[in-house]
C-alpha cells in the first residue's frame, strides 16, 4: 500500500525509469512509485517530464501543485479513473434532486456535529447553539445551518473578530490543509468513476470540483483541529510539513480504525453506494479517534 507523501521545495528536474520517480537535485533521488501517495509540487522551480505525468496518473497517484506563494493552486486530474466510467457519468446525470438533498442533510449533520464535539473539547458554550442547529436542521439544509453554524464555530474557535475573510497564518493554514483535504476527495471520485465537476449541492459553472466540495465537508474538522493545536505564527515551511500530518491521522470507520486517505475512500465508495440505492443509511461516517 502507498504510504508516502513526497514534497518537493527547491529547483528539481524530475522523471520517470523503471517503475521510480526521479529526483534530480544536488544529489539523485529514486523512489518508487507504489510507495507514494501523493506528491505535491511545492515550488515553481520544479519541471516534470510527460512520462512521469503519465505514469503518476495511471498509478493513480494524487499529484499537487502549488502556486508562487507556495499554497495549492491545482491538481492531476485523470480523465478516467475506472473501466466503466461513462456508465457511472451517465447515472450521475440522473441522480433524483430528493436523493441527492438527503445526502446533502446527512453530510451537513455530520459536519455540524463533528465542528460542535471540537468545541465541547475546549468547553465553549457556543456548541450548544449548534447542538440546536442540528436540531433546526431539515431536508436539504434550506435555512443554511451548515452557514450560520460555521460563522459560530470559526468565531468561538479562534477568536469573535477572527473571519474567514483575513488574510493571516490561522487562514492560510486552514486553506493549506483544505486544498489537501479536497485533493484525496477528488481522486477517490475519479477513481470510482464520477465527475467532480458535478456536484449534489455546489453547483458553481466556475468550480472543477463540486461534488469534491461536497464530500469534504465532514472532514473539515480534521484540518481544524491540527490548526488550533498548533496555532501557527507565520505559516512557515515547518508549519506546511504539520499540515501534511493530515494523511496520516487516524480516525475510525466501519468499525476499524484507518489513515485519512483509506477513510476517504471508504467513505466516498458508501456515498455513491447511498446516492445510487436510494439509501442514505448506508453512507459511513467517521469518528474521532481518542486523543
Amino acid at each position: 500500500m502507498s504510504f508516502r507523501t513526497v514534497v518537493i521545495e527547491n529547483s528539481a528536474k524530475l522523471d520517470y525509469s523503471m517503475g521510480f520517480l526521479v529526483v534530480r537535485q544536488e544529489k539523485i533521488t529514486r523512489i518508487h512509485l507504489s510507495d507514494i501517495s501523493m506528491l505535491m509540487i511545492a515550488s515553481t522551480a520544479v519541471s516534470l517530464t510527460s512520462s512521469l505525468l503519465a505514469a503518476l496518473t495511471k498509478a493513480k497517484i494524487k499529484v499537487i501543485f502549488c502556486d508562487e506563494k507556495r499554497q495549492p493552486s491545482s491538481e492531476l486530474v485523470s480523465y478516467y479513473g475506472c473501466h466503466d466510467c461513462s456508465g457511472k457519468i451517465r447515472t450521475q446525470i440522473t441522480w433524483a434532486k430528493s436523493v441527492k438533498d438527503e445526502v446533502w442533510t446527512e453530510i451537513v449533520y455530520q459536519k455540524i456535529l463533528k465542528q460542535m464535539e471540537h468545541l465541547l473539547e475546549y468547553n465553549r458554550s457556543q456548541a450548544i447553539l449548534l447542538k440546536d442547529y442540528l436540531s433546526e436542521l431539515t431536508v436539504g439544509d434550506e435555512t443554511n445551518r451548515e452557514g450560520h453554524a460555521a460563522r459560530v464555530y470559526f468565531a468561538a474557535l479562534f477568536g469573535d473578530n477572527f473571519s474567514r475573510s483575513q488574510e493571516n497564518s490561522i487562514n492560510a493554514s486552514l486553506n493549506y490543509g483544505y486544498g489537501i483535504l479536497l485533493s484525496m476527495v477528488n481522486r477517490e471520485i475519479v477513481a470510482n468513476g464520477y465527475l467532480t465537476q458535478l456536484g449534489i449541492f455546489h453547483d458553481s459553472a466556475d468550480n472543477p470540483f463540486n461534488l469534491g466540495s461536497d464530500l469534504m465537508e465532514p472532514f473539515r474538522v480534521l484540518v481544524d483541529r491540527m490548526v488550533k493545536q498548533y496555532m501557527p505564527q507565520q505559516f512557515e515551511s515547518s508549519d506546511k510539513h504539520r499540515m501534511l500530518e493530515l494523511v496520516n491521522t487516524e480516525v475510525c470507520i466501519d468499525g476499524r480504525n484507518e489513515y485519512v486517505p483509506n477513510a476517504i475512500k471508504i467513505y466516498v465508495r458508501s456515498v455513491f453506494d447511498a446516492i445510487n440505492d436510494g439509501d442514505v443509511s448506508k453512507i459511513k461516517f467517521y469518528q474521532i479517534n481518542e486523543l
